[in-house]
């Protein structure tokens, strides 16, 4: 069994790979990979997506800098049904459309788009950064053993609004509701990073290492 972190220069894989095989190591979830290799897509049983910056240039970075390895990504995803995990900017290219700087076209994968968070005490800070409880919205494998109260850690400006309430698993209070994990189909997303979210965060990694969609 592999997965494979894309590499598209979209931010510091470092992290996220320890993560990652340390799960996979501790849980016998199989071989963890960090890989710019359309090949490496291509064979790998799961695909992560991690994304830090701007969705216009992670979008960009990923389809226009590196067509090949967008389209092993959107085949083993679309087409073969590999299960997929977006972090931060990663989750959000799942939506249909972002809209931070210009109006971006998403992967299309969740009913939703990404907008400005703004809350509505205005004495909360944007960016959203540090820890904040997760309130989950519904179940599903990936987030089994995850509950209400559980900590992740955040750090964007930008989130995603659900034009489909039922493909948000998880939010967590910022001024508003801020949306915090997603799924459809063989697709989920986390807008933290499970790499930086201790317990909480190792959960998620392994629940999705061992899922079968």
């Amino acid at each position: 069994m592999l997965t494979v972190l894309i590499d598209y220069d979209s931010g510091n894989l470092h992290s996220a790979e320890k993560a990652f095989q340390r799960v996979a190591n501790e849980t016998n979830g199989g071989d963890v990979l960090v890989s710019s290799l359309p090949e490496d897509v291509a064979r790998a049983d799961r695909i992560v997506l991690p994304g830090d910056g701007a969705f216009p240039a992670c979008r960009n970075a990923l389809t226009r800098d590196r067509a090949a390895l967008y389209e092993a990504l959107i085949d083993a995803v679309e087409t073969r049904g590999r299960p997929f995990l977006g972090i931060c900017v990663g989750m959000q290219l799942m939506a249909r459309c972002g809209h931070e700087y210009e109006p971006t076209q998403g992967f299309g994968w969740i009913d939703g788009e990404v907008t400005a968070i703004r809350p509505s005490d205005p004495a909360l800070k944007v960016p959203h950064m540090g820890w904040n409880d997760l309130v989950i919205d519904r179940t599903h494998p990936v987030i089994e053993g995850l509950r209400s109260g559980d900590h992740a850690y955040f750090v964007h400006s930008y989130q995603m609004e659900m034009s489909d309430p039922s493909q948000r698993l998880a939010h967590c209070e910022h001024g508003g509701p801020v949306t915090a994990i997603v799924a459809s189909e063989t697709r989920i997303g986390a807008q933290f990073h499970p790499e930086k979210s201790q317990e909480a965060g190792l959960r998620l990694i392994a629940n999705f290492l061992h899922w079968t969609p």
